[in-house]
């Protein structure tokens, strides 16, 4: 599993150093994907593998899940991690998310989430607490 907070700097080049524990997880070869709620998912080529399996199953008839399926597909490049446990973020993904050089990486069970870190703080502050979610997830039965 993916865990923790970390809060980091991209350089000048756009690189993002993970943090050795997450590194050894991920593997070297990892796909980024534009993520849901404004971040960046970021998913060992595994995960993203099984990821593409569950949306394949989903109707191509449909307009939803076309729709779907561009938004992470399209901007899902893979990457590869240097010797230094860094990996390049495409300025495209960055601008599409105006995403500054102050992020936060966030372990998601499967993936990571990489946010601008303000927007990070907004998240974790919007209405409707952790609390609410899970009581309401809990009273679906």
């Amino acid at each position: 599993m993916l865990l923790g907070e970390y809060d980091h700097t991209l350089d000048e080049k756009n690189r993002l150093t993970l943090p050795a524990k997450l590194r050894e997880q991920l593997g070297d070869e990892v796909v980024i994907a534009r993520g849901l709620d404004g971040c960046l998912s970021v998913y060992s080529r595994a995960a993203f593998e099984l990821l593409a399996a569950r949306m394949g199953t989903l109707d191509p008839f449909s307009r939803e899940t076309r729709r779907l399926q561009r938004h992470f597909y399209t901007g899902a490049p893979p990457a590869e991690l240097d010797r230094q446990g860094r990996m390049v973020i495409p300025a495209k993904l960055l601008e599409e998310l105006s995403m500054g050089r102050e992020v936060t990486v966030a372990g998601v069970y499967d993936h990571l989430e990489i946010w601008d870190r303000a927007a990070w703080r907004e998240q974790r502050n919007a209405e409707g607490s952790a609390e609410d979610v899970a009581e309401r997830l809990a009273n679906r039965d």
